[in-house]
């Protein structure tokens, strides 16, 4: 247990994990355990339609991949700043809104950070992308709005924000012995963020540090949309997208689109969205392919679908090898081969607007390669290898730093002074 002197809470809330850390007045940050030893979690919520409780975490991912009755919510923050965050949806016979979903997540983080340090936490930063909406002022200012009130309905009664890639930025910091200037990259589940900013021991302990911040900027790009496209690409088929049906024209695509995309799976399973599949049997030209979709859709294998992607997609990462989509629960020995030049290839007009942002990050800090010192790295994504690779190339000569690539942000915040 840590003692709750005056300190700190940062809560770095995201779209696929999250993390808290706590710093006692010029102290160190901790991170907080959230499942068992584990200080990052995915955010995720499962309500438990057999015994009626609320499931978060890893223990959520579990129980509806046991086949488990319930239902699973995942990427909430990607409905920050949408129309849909305010809509309701149907839990345990229950109307339940998006919104509350959002705050019974945070809850569960007060109530494992209250664990920890022995009080229950007033106080909290929050981390919050550059953007949570591209090109959109309004929008992005209501995100934060309904972030705030999610904290605030849970018992935080403090709160404020800083931008991800600068709590990024303040935990590196720590790590210098020089001073130096360095591109902070934060690529997350649903948002690629990037800081230009000075750093060093001699600035720390400096109250205001918006002076050391040369530039920011960012992009809703990030591991969902990495996941999105790649079920697309080499799971969707297999269903029927870009199938060609009897009269010569493909299959209408918007179910293989939502079912590629988390946070808008559980609307698929809806009488209505049922109905609509069914009714593109006539527009197959092979049969089989729209069996299985009805499989998927009956049976709500969706999530497992897009968490089977997301696997594959690491496995490829890690190894620079091919690797095979595991889809045996729709039908036996079924799976999509998932290939490293493939997978490349596919990604390749979303990370080139992404290092496009972060070269963009750069020219507004009026610098070029030779003014940085170097490339930090933080966000679950970052660790992709055609990231790092397309990263590499356009700031050749920089020397690439990874850091806490789930911790890192929490920690920052941590440090951020309220």
């Amino acid at each position: 247990m840590i003692s709750q002197a005056p300190g700190t809470l940062g809560i770095d809330f995201g779209t696929s994990n999250s993390a808290m850390a706590w710093a006692a007045a010029q102290g160190d940050a901790h991170l907080i355990p959230l499942e068992g030893d584990a200080v990052s979690m995915p955010t995720a919520v499962f309500y438990n339609a057999e015994d009626r409780r609320t499931h978060f975490g890893r223990d959520a991912v579990a129980q509806y991949l046991s086949g488990t009755e319930g239902r699973l919510m995942r990427s909430l923050k990607s409905l920050l700043g949408s129309p849909l965050l305010l809509e309701t949806t149907v839990i345990n016979h229950e109307q339940v809104s998006f919104q509350d979903i959002v705050a019974t997540f945070l809850a569960a983080l007060r109530d494992r950070a209250t664990a920890t340090l022995g009080a229950a936490p007033t106080q909290v930063v929050m981390g919050r992308p550059v953007f949570f909406v591209d090109d959109d002022p309004v929008r992005d200012a209501q995100a934060q709005q309904s972030l705030l009130d999610a904290a605030r309905a849970v018992g935080f009664e403090q709160v404020s924000f800083q931008l991800e890639p600068i709590a990024a930025a303040l935990d590196y910091e720590r790590r210098l012995t020089r001073e130096a200037t360095v591109l902070v990259v934060d690529i997350g589940g649903g948002t690629s963020d990037f800081t230009v900013v000075r750093l060093g021991p001699g600035r720390m302990a400096q109250a205001d540090r918006s002076g050391d911040v040369l530039a920011t900027t960012g992009v809703h790009i990030g591991g969902t949309d990495f996941d999105h496209k790649l079920s697309l690409e080499n799971v969707m088929p297999l269903l029927g997208y870009r199938h060609l049906g009897p009269q010569g024209r493909e299959v209408p695509s918007r179910v293989f689109f939502d079912l590629s995309t988390w946070h808008l799976i559980q609307w698929l399973y809806q009488p209505r969205a049922i109905s609509q599949a069914q009714s593109l049997r006539s527009n197959y030209a092979d049969p089989a392919l729209h069996v299985r979709l009805m499989e998927v859709l009956h049976q709500r294998h969706g999530h497992h679908i897009a968490h089977e992607v997301e696997l594959a997609k690491i496995r490829c990462s890690q190894s620079g090898g091919d690797t095979v989509v595991d889809l045996s629960v729709i039908e036996r020995r079924l799976g999509a081969d998932m290939g490293a030049s493939d997978m490349q290839a596919q990604l390749a007009a979303q990370l080139l607007k992404v290092v496009a942002c972060a070269r963009d990050c750069v020219s507004r800090a009026k610098l070029d390669n030779g003014g940085l010192d170097a490339v930090y790295l933080t966000g679950g994504s970052s660790a992709l290898r055609p990231f790092q690779q397309a990263l590499q190339a356009e700031f050749a000569g920089v020397p690439m730093v990874e850091g806490d690539l789930f911790g890192g942000v929490a920690s920052g915040l941590a440090y951020t002074r309220l």
